[in-house]
């Protein structure tokens, strides 16, 4: 099923010249018709696909996709409307950051699939940290795989210069004990969106991310313990 036509990414080439509210209330029909609407069943139907891995993943599209309106308060680019679509799925919806997720944005430039622990709680952070430590091996196997490795490449995340003295040894060993996030994903050209086959593609990242996300669900449970 092919969710995107090319006119969802010349919406967006369109507007970049022309991002301001006067344009986009003149083209808010092209934008429903071939941008909100078309992203909102693709969310709804990636939903239901993952929501078949984790019977926890049970939330509305609305819970998961991100406004188009740019929060312009504290930026100095004070235009209104970002240049992408995107959506965050976890089991408490794209402000759940202590649950690891999946994040879609589909641009014109390009098309990004992540997944992971971003700027998780302070307690879940300690865990994971102390998870990694405990069972660094199993973290390698998983993070250091031919397999993950060809379709992700690294973990990437902030860091914090100070760990706790508990981790400190194993840090020196694996130095991702240091990161206050973890995330790993993928970066795909924009002539991806328009594939007829792009819910089964990003299931299929979904399944090869897996046992790492599984990795931090565990660390989540043992933070509750």
């Amino acid at each position: 099923m092919r969710y995107f036509q090319p006119e969802f990414l010349q919406f967006f080439i369109d507007l970049a010249p022309n991002n301001h509210k006067d344009w986009f209330d003149q083209n808010r029909n092209r934008y429903k018709k071939f941008v909100k609407e078309p992203f909102k069943v693709f969310v709804t139907d990636l939903i239901d696909r993952l929501g078949k891995h984790n019977p926890q993943l049970k939330i509305e599209p609305k819970h998961a996709i991100f406004r188009i309106n740019r929060d312009i308060r504290f930026s100095k680019d004070k235009t209104p409307y970002k240049m992408h679509v995107a959506a965050a799925l976890a089991p408490g919806g794209k402000k759940d950051h202590d649950y690891p997720g999946i994040y879609v944005h589909l641009s014109p430039e390009k098309m990004l699939i992540y997944f992971g622990l971003f700027n998780p709680s302070r307690e879940l952070r300690d865990q994971v940290r102390v998870k990694i430590a405990n069972e660094r091996k199993r973290f390698q196997d998983i993070s250091q795989s031919p397999t993950f490795v060809e379709a992700f490449g690294e973990i990437e995340g902030d860091k914090n210069k100070i760990v706790a003295k508990e981790v400190k040894k194993q840090a020196q060993k694996e130095p991702l004990i240091y990161n206050k996030s973890w995330l790993y994903g993928v970066e795909l050209p924009p002539e991806t969106i328009l594939r007829d086959d792009l819910l089964d593609l990003t299931e299929n990242y979904f399944k090869l991310a897996e046992p790492l996300m599984k990795f931090f669900v565990e660390a989540k449970i043992q933070a509750m313990d």
